[in-house]
């Protein structure tokens, strides 16, 4: 299966071209005549600079350094001044803007003192402020600001608890932006009355705007209720912090402040552009695959649930496509896109792509000329040095004829040491950006 791996490199480089986020917000952001012009879905605006007297470039993600590389390119002696806070390992040098390493998916101390500046710098914002927000995946836990009296530790172990129960995306953000003051809207209130253009790389299905970096800038439909009842959905309330319960409480009670709901006028000044998304990059894929040869089907950018049930999915249609594929014809590929979850009960080693490709290994066992590939577009898969993993028909097989039993590993969540032991994991390295992950098929190319 060395070509298939390769193929599904090349289809994942594409999509990765296709969301590059120098080169999609580049495009997107013009000087023309003294007035600085934003492309967005709509059509586009224009916001005369002799408006302002400072710009500020801020942020934070994944993608946010090559974001903010397209800001200086396009500014030049423009820019005012600016910071950006970045996973580890990740930082660079800009002339303008300070690049700050952050911790990810916990939150750390370094972006707590990095969140903190961003803070400052939006309540000194005033009419004559433009702000340039980059928000791309990572966000949520790089810009991080807890609302006193909570701590750092505070939301750690509440990220971690909620990591580990399963919770989608959106539930982990909403009980985030209860946490918080700059999440749910609690940043445009801040800046208010500055002019705000908030870039957004999406990283989240659906591509909604409250849901993505927590909505720093976007109205918030969610409630303090809310996040209660999403600590009962997981059985959450004795393994958080008393102070996280606490704050949650008291804001059921109307004794905190809800976030920033639709109609605040401290959103009339902000405009938000998604720049990239999950189905940017598929379409980019499903390009290059046609190209390769390929039937291709776009499925889906909006998989989700948990890793077992989208396993099972992908198992029952690769069956039926493999039984009824004239494989005298073009070969097909079966792209999507999206995020599913995974219930933790083990103590094994891996995330949800290579989860998810070891419970898809199970599935189409046995079966010829399947191959299967889950990868995170960011590089990484969870706590993980692997962007994912690929399986066929006989990966179950060859982990038998090793002495090694995959049910177990699949029980003890133990998905990335199962792959380092048989074969099959696919390590990229960052990638400097992050639209969820994409899920390859190939079918009838190689039958033996």
């Amino acid at each position: 299966m060395t070509a298939d791996r390769f193929i599904a490199l090349s289809l994942f480089s594409a999509a990765l071209e296709g969301v590059d986020p120098y080169r999609s917000l580049f495009a997107r952001l013009r000087i023309q005549k003294d007035e600085l012009e934003v492309l967005t879905r709509r059509g586009s605006r224009r916001f005369p600079l002799k408006k302002f007297k400072e710009i500020f470039v801020l942020g934070a993600g994944k993608a946010a350094r090559a974001m903010a590389c397209a800001c200086e390119d396009r500014l030049k002696d423009r820019l005012f001044s600016g910071l950006v806070i970045v996973p580890h390992g990740q930082g660079a040098r800009f002339s303008r803007v300070r690049v700050v390493e952050a911790g990810h998916p916990l939150p750390d101390r370094s972006g707590l003192v990095a969140g903190k500046h961003i803070l400052s710098h939006l309540q000194k914002a005033t009419a004559k402020t433009l702000i340039l927000f980059l928000t791309s995946g990572g966000s949520s836990a790089l810009y991080t600001v807890p609302t006193p009296p909570l701590g750092l530790k505070d939301k750690q172990k509440t990220t971690e608890r909620l990591l580990k129960a399963g919770a989608t995306i959106q539930e982990l953000n909403a009980v985030r932006k209860h946490l918080s003051l700059v999440k749910g809207g609690w940043s445009a209130r801040w800046a208010h009355p500055a002019t705000v253009i908030n870039f957004v790389l999406s990283d989240v299905v659906g591509d909604s705007l409250e849901v993505i970096g927590s909505g720093p800038f976007a109205p918030d439909p969610t409630t303090f209720e809310k996040a209660w009842e999403i600590f009962l959905r997981y059985d959450l309330i004795p393994r958080l912090p008393q102070r996280v319960i606490g704050h949650v409480q008291k804001g059921r009670k109307g004794q905190v402040a809800e976030t920033p709901k639709k109609g605040d006028p401290c959103f009339s000044k902000v405009t938000q552009t998604i720049i990239g998304s999950n189905r940017s990059a598929l379409e980019a894929a499903r390009k290059k695959a046609e190209a390769l040869g390929f039937k291709t089907y776009l499925l889906s950018a909006e998989m989700q649930g948990e890793v077992r049930a989208l396993a099972q999915f992908y198992g029952g249609a690769l069956r039926e496509v493999a039984r009824t594929a004239d494989r005298r014809k073009r070969p097909l590929c079966l792209l999507a896109g999206g995020e599913p979850t995974v219930i933790v009960k083990g103590k094994g080693q891996g995330g949800r792509n290579t989860e998810l490709t070891l419970a898809v290994a199970r599935e189409i066992q046995g079966l010829k000329g399947i191959f299967f590939a889950s990868l995170g577009t960011d590089g990484t898969d969870g706590p993980t040095d692997a962007a994912g993993a690929w399986a066929d028909g006989k990966t179950w097989e060859r982990a038998r004829k090793k002495g090694l039993n995959p049910e177990r590993f699949l029980e003890e969540n133990d998905s990335y040491t199962f792959f380092q032991t048989v074969g099959g994991l696919i390590k990229t390295g960052p990638t400097g950006t992050n639209v969820m992950d994409l899920n390859i098929a190939l079918i009838g190319r190689n039958p033996s």
